[in-house]
């Protein structure tokens, strides 16, 4: 990685450049035997879709402020670098209420109908599954990111000094989320290449490094698990073999 980056979008350029092939983001949930994996090339054109459906159909702009409700998945990794790069504000698990927009998963759609602004909801399905019918005050993201384009650029430059990321009551900008990443990443051991298991959820600060920032920010990948505790102990040893991974925070 860039001393130069400043952002969790920085980052993910960083990466593209300099291994687009690689894996970055291998997602399994074990409750409904799920595995996606992600290169460094897939996942930043997912971000860059996702960006521009924020930017341009959705009108969101630095400053706005986005109530994520949804678990630790690949798609809420996907939302979180989209957020970065259009500058919009990320608050993981926030008020609907005092968003200017929502992205709820299917547990949290009733609260996110308290956003009085744009809503967008996903069905967390395997494969990115649409719903079968888009929930009511909603529009359905597998639907309408496909059709997006392939690159991003934002209207406006991002400042690296502005709120990127509220959680754990904290908020962060993006210049202190890259540096608070660098420094977790240097604490786990993590090295350029390292692949990070995390069974941790994204409610707290902790958890989004681990599953997310920490690996990004240190040139390694993150093994992603939902419902980790639905999975056997030989069974996760031989994902930690399987996958190659080198730390485990689970």
């Amino acid at each position: 990685m860039n001393a130069s980056d400043r952002t969790p979008a920085d980052l993910l350029r960083s990466a593209l450049a300099a291994d687009p092939a690689r894996p970055l983001v291998t997602f399994y949930d074990d409750a409904t035997g799920e595995r996606v994996e992600l290169s460094v090339a897939t996942f930043a054109n997912w971000v860059a879709k996702t960006a521009n459906l924020l930017q341009g159909e959705l009108s969101a702009a630095p400053g706005d402020r986005l109530a994520l409700l949804l678990p630790a998945h690949w798609q809420t990794a996907v939302w979180l670098l989209a957020c970065s790069s259009v500058g919009v504000t990320v608050e993981l698990g926030g008020d609907p209420a005092d968003a200017d927009l929502v992205v709820a998963g299917p547990d949290a759609l009733e609260a996110g109908l308290a956003c009085s602004g744009e809503r967008i909801a996903l069905s967390l399905a395997p494969l990115g599954r649409r719903f079968p019918a888009a929930p009511a005050g909603y529009a359905d993201y597998a639907v309408e990111v496909p059709s997006q384009g392939d690159r991003f650029a934002p209207f406006v430059p991002v400042d690296p000094d502005a709120p990127a990321l509220v959680v754990d009551g904290a908020e962060r900008s993006g210049a202190q989320l890259v540096d608070q990443a660098r420094a977790d990443a240097e604490a786990l051991g993590l090295a350029p290449g390292a692949r990070l298991l995390s069974g941790l959820g994204y409610g707290d600060w902790k958890g989004v490094s681990t599953g997310l920032y920490a690996p990004l920010a240190s040139g390694g990948s993150v093994v992603l698990c939902r419902n980790l505790d639905q999975l056997a102990p030989e069974s996760l040893a031989k994902r930690v073999e399987s996958e190659r991974v080198t730390v485990t925070a689970a």
